[in-house]
């Protein structure tokens, strides 16, 4: 067995670091309550998440069930896995079942196909804790996050890795100096399953270990982007602007890109004019690449981006944050519009059963304006997010006010529906109890009727059959939605 698994924690107060989001895990686990949220637990790997709810779990005397990413979680699957479990009760007498799915943030491609929509219909219907873990919170699937507790695991210090790996080596009886500590831990870069996998392998059959014996794929220190742009506005040595070029891994149109993105911060008026100057240049060079394919004309376009642009700022001081090209973030910003756009139409198809085009087409000034009219009622009947409400209101602010209030309502409402089977189990119980007592009465009288006192079940069946509809008006009941709602 690898070190990993051997020393996985089996207890929550086995776990390192995250003192805080383990303190929210207990809490939610013994307060947990049919009202209480899913948690929705992220984090880089190897930081503990999955050991966490193993050893809460484990804490709490719960049944695991656990779906990982390298199962199928197709619709069908997760509904027959999952779905059963999270409405029924454990056969073992436990008192909850703890579901848990890995890798919700890479739920996608047909393996997946459904996978998402079929997790977020089980965590409104739930009664068993379920616990959802992703590397990337802003890779779940919307209509997922919005119906967990959000709970974030960071990475865990060098000083807490050296002090761990400390004790796995005194258990296995192996001399470890400090440096190689140091070094392992550093190079894991907070991650505790890559630091005892490093320590592992670099402990096989041996007794002990010291900095030298230590094989691990260290930082990369190659030059970034960053280091290429601060050296140009720095006004480095050609020398090392040839070095950060040669090391950098972007290409020199996007290199060109990043640079000309500061030209214009430029105050000094010669400085910037002959900044463009370079540019332009290298831009001639880059379109001449383009239309002949002869790439080799590649090194003048970068020649002229990189030295000649530094040439302007020979002993200058760069003091501006480096940020991506700003062209990338309305890119970016144009293509989530396009998703929320996408999904809306998608949406809104399947509910009406309208091909996409002809929503995009015909249907969406309309749906626009049946938004607009009832914009509460529309946002929770469709389900929509805020990027979605805004494409039809065209009013962030006003979309934003709406997606909460329409939260609220949906809250509300899943509240009072949870009240409801109670209710009327307490007026069936009532009117069982008062058909009983007048038999009893009845019975005083003429004691020849006794049979009918052991039969109240008739009228507690009568009563039930009153207040629930029968299978015909199920039927009609329509599962679609229609136009003539609005």
């Amino acid at each position: 067995m690898d070190w990993a698994e051997r020393y996985r924690p089996k207890h929550l107060t086995d776990i390192l670091g995250n003192d805080a989001a383990v303190r929210q895990m207990r809490d939610w686990a013994q307060n947990l309550t049919q009202d209480s949220h899913p948690l929705l637990i992220t984090g880089k790997p190897g930081i503990g998440k999955t050991s966490a709810a193993l050893a809460l779990a484990n804490d709490m005397n719960w049944e695991v069930i656990e779906l990982n990413a390298s199962d199928a979680r197709t619709k069908t699957i997760i509904e027959r896995v999952i779905g059963n479990s999270a409405t029924t009760t454990s056969l073992f007498g436990i008192e909850h079942k703890l579901i848990i799915i890995d890798e919700v943030d890479n739920l996608e491609g047909n393996a997946d196909r459904g996978g998402a929509r079929a997790i977020a219909e089980i965590l409104k219907e739930t009664r068993q804790p379920i616990i959802l873990i992703a590397n990337d919170a802003y890779g779940v699937s919307h209509s997922i996050r919005k119906l967990c507790d959000h709970i974030t695991f960071r990475d865990i210090a060098i000083s807490t890795l050296v002090k761990h790996m400390r004790e796995i080596c005194s258990t296995e009886r192996i001399s470890c100096d400090d440096d190689a500590l140091n070094t392992i831990a550093e190079g894991a870069a907070g991650d505790m399953r890559s630091a005892v996998n490093m320590l592992f392998a670099s402990t096989t059959g041996k007794t002990s270990i010291v900095s030298n014996d230590i094989n691990i794929s260290q930082k990369d220190e190659r030059a970034s982007i960053f280091d290429l742009v601060a050296g140009v506005y720095a006004g480095a040595s050609e020398k090392k602007i040839q070095k950060y070029s040669h090391e950098c891994e972007e290409k020199p149109d996007t290199v060109m890109q990043w640079i000309e993105e500061f030209a214009s911060t430029i105050t000094n008026q010669n400085q910037r004019r002959g900044a463009y100057t370079a540019l332009s240049r290298a831009d001639v060079y880059l379109g001449r690449t383009m239309r002949r394919q002869y790439y080799a004309l590649w090194r003048y376009a970068t020649s002229m981006m990189t030295s000649g642009v530094a040439k302007e700022f020979v002993g200058a001081r760069f003091h501006h944050k480096i940020m991506p090209p700003t062209r990338w973030r309305r890119m970016g910003t144009a293509k989530k519009q396009k998703n929320a756009r996408r999904t809306l139409v998608a949406r809104l198809g399947e509910d009406y059963n309208i091909p996409d085009n002809q929503i995009q087409k015909i249907y969406l000034d309309l749906f626009s304006r049946f938004a607009a009219d009832v914009p509460h009622i529309f946002c929770e009947r469709h389900d929509l997010d805020v990027d979605q409400l805004t494409i039809l209101l065209h009013d962030k602010i006003k979309a934003v006010a709406i997606f909460k209030e329409a939260q609220m309502i949906t809250k509300e409402k899943e509240i009072k529906m949870k009240k409801i089977p109670s209710k009327k189990h307490a007026i069936t119980q009532k009117i069982g109890e008062e058909h009983a007592t007048k038999l009893e009465k009845i019975y005083q009288k003429n004691p020849s009727l006794a049979p009918l006192i052991s039969q109240p079940e008739h009228a507690t069946k009568s009563a039930t059959e009153t207040l629930m509809p029968s299978q015909e008006e199920k039927k009609k009941t329509p599962t679609q939605a229609t136009l003539d709602f609005f």
